[in-house]
């Protein structure tokens, strides 16, 4: 293997380099626009094969985010590098073909996403239609892989979205997703429509979808558990910055941050963690955003350091990262030992 093979297959699919997208809001008055701060200098990789999980709170960034991961959100400020191109500065019949075809998307509502007047077939032979892929045989056959791919029954192709269960629906739109052989599924919060009973499915398949195909996965959730379970790393967003960052044990089992810890206790099933952290204080908003760190108006650590800037990023090189002045203590060496 030459040198250039080698940093190919090891450089991240997807990276996202000071990420800053501001939003016009109209407020006070005809007149007047504020600028609404979804993402402010968000920097992440997502690896070929991983699973990155993106959680936090809503209005925190995580759909944002995905967006401008997927091509469909033109940061204001930052680059994109999509296999180490910049994605924005690609011809758009070039990011189009290449780009868009290597990234599927699956959506939080399937009864919203799916066209309700057209049948499973044409709805998984679309983004085969629209990108000529093989003659009309091949693509009739694709389709038929797709739907034995994520488990659904022949006869489904003839039905309307409206004759599926959700979790139907939600495996229909999977399909679809993955109809181009893409590298990147991005999935935004993909369970949280479906009933408790089908949510266990869809992630089973995601998983092993992932395992079958390679696949490099961005799972946005605000529920930490099912981030946990399937997710390789973490990203902890609050108001748009990436507060903490590291492998999913490292995240949930040693957070460092103190906004991941009151996330981590709000289910202390998890890691049997009895006292809920409740967060006081004003909740700061996107159009005006405090000083230093983001989340010194609920912290009970705060103090006048925190707002004199956003802390820069501490941690070691495992890749476990996080913004805080004065962050949570790291789990003793035999507390860690006792939970492998």
């Amino acid at each position: 293997m030459t040198a250039t093979e080698k940093n190919t297959t090891t450089d991240p699919l997807v990276r996202l380099d000071g990420i800053h997208v501001r939003h016009k809001a109209r407020s006070g008055g005809i007149l007047r626009r504020d600028a609404v701060h979804a993402l402010t200098d968000a920097s992440l990789e997502v690896r070929r094969g991983e699973i990155l999980g993106l959680v936090g709170e809503s209005g925190c960034g995580k759909s944002t985010l995905a967006r401008v991961v997927t091509g469909l959100q033109r940061p204001t400020e930052g680059r994109v590098y999509f296999k180490g191109q910049d994605l924005w500065e690609m011809p758009a019949a070039e990011r189009r073909s290449q780009f868009g075809a290597s990234v599927g998307v699956v959506f939080q509502d399937p009864s919203t996403a799916l066209n309700p007047r057209l049948p499973v077939r044409r709805i998984l032979r679309d983004p085969l239609d629209v990108h000529a892929r093989g003659t009309r045989a091949e693509r009739e056959a694709r389709v038929e892989e797709l739907l034995d791919l994520v488990g659904l029954p022949g006869h489904t192709l003839e039905a309307l979205p409206g004759q599926l269960s959700g979790g139907q629906r939600q495996r229909v739109a999977i399909a679809r997703a993955l109809a181009l052989e893409p590298e990147l599924i991005v999935a935004d919060e993909p369970t949280s429509a479906l009933d408790v009973s089908v949510r266990a499915q869809i992630l089973n398949l995601l998983v092993d979808l992932r395992a079958r195909l390679g696949l490099a996965m961005v799972f946005i959730s605000h529920d930490v558990q099912t981030v946990r379970y399937l997710s390789d790393r973490i990203a902890v967003l609050y108001l748009g910055r990436v507060v903490e960052e590291g492998r999913s044990a490292q995240v949930t089992g040693d957070s460092r941050h103190p906004y991941t810890e009151a996330l981590l206790s709000a289910t202390p099933s998890l890691l049997e963690r009895p006292e809920r952290i409740v967060l006081h204080g004003p909740v700061p908003s996107a159009t005006n955003p405090p000083s230093g760190c983001p989340f010194r108006t609920r912290c009970w650590k705060a103090d006048d350091a925190c707002a004199d800037a956003f802390p820069d990023a501490s941690g070691g090189p495992d890749g476990h990262r996080w913004h805080c002045v004065h962050p949570q203590p790291a789990a003793a060496p035999a507390e860690t030992a006792a939970t492998v």
